[in-house]
Formats: C-alpha cells, sequence, structure tokens
C-alpha cells in the first residue's frame, strides 16, 4: 500500500504564501497521478490540483494562476506552492495518490491551511 505523509500547513495572512509538501512511500510503483485535495468542515472535499506522470496538470478554477502543483519523482514526492492566499482558502489540505492498476486513491492525514489578519 501507499503511504502518504503531508507537511508544510499553518497560519498565513491575506496575500501571503504557503508550500505543501507530501511524501509518498510504499508500494508507490504504480502511482498514475499525485494531487491535492481541500476539505472545510461541513462541505466536499474539493479537487485543487492533480499531476499526472508525465507532467499534465489539471487546476481548478479556483486557484486562477494562484498556485503550482509539482513534482519531485526521484524523491516521491508532490509539492503545492500556494501563492496570493485568501481567507477562502482555509481548510485542511489532503494529499492523494492514485494508482492506476489497482483504480485506488490513497489519502494523506491532511494539514491545516489558515488564511486570517
Amino acid at each position: 500500500q501507499v503511504q502518504l505523509v503531508e507537511s508544510g500547513g499553518g497560519l498565513v495572512q491575506p496575500g501571503g504564501s504557503l508550500r505543501l509538501s507530501c511524501a509518498a512511500s510504499g508500494s508507490i510503483f504504480d502511482i498514475s497521478h499525485m494531487g491535492w485535495h481541500r476539505q472545510v468542515p461541513g462541505n466536499l472535499r474539493e479537487v485543487v490540483a492533480t499531476m499526472s506522470n508525465d507532467g499534465t496538470t489539471n487546476y481548478a478554477n479556483f486557484v486562477q494562476g494562484r498556485f503550482i502543483i509539482s513534482r519531485d519523482y526521484t524523491r516521491n514526492t508532490v509539492t503545492l506552492q500556494m501563492n496570493d492566499l485568501k481567507p477562502e482558502d482555509t481548510a485542511v489540505y489532503h494529499c492523494n495518490a492514485y494508482e492506476s492498476g489497482l483504480g485506488r486513491v490513497t489519502w494523506g492525514q491532511g494539514t491545516q491551511v489558515t488564511v486570517s489578519s
């Protein structure tokens, strides 16, 4: 199985930046996509950004050029650079990995991002 460990959340003022990282371990050979979702209590989890093994990226409309997803294939990590953060970006951010052969998604435990003055 795949294990995911996130880091990098915290408190930041509006307009600030944060960098989230997620390290994958275990049965990583079948991972085809990695990405980030976020969830606010009482709301559904929503996609933020994803990146496939061939480098194709997808972003939610609300990102509007503010976030950048990247992967380090040698270290098996996925990173989300978040700039120009807004209060509405406050959420728990979850890393995820999709194993295409098994059709399985693995989730990290989540890291809190709070944007407030």
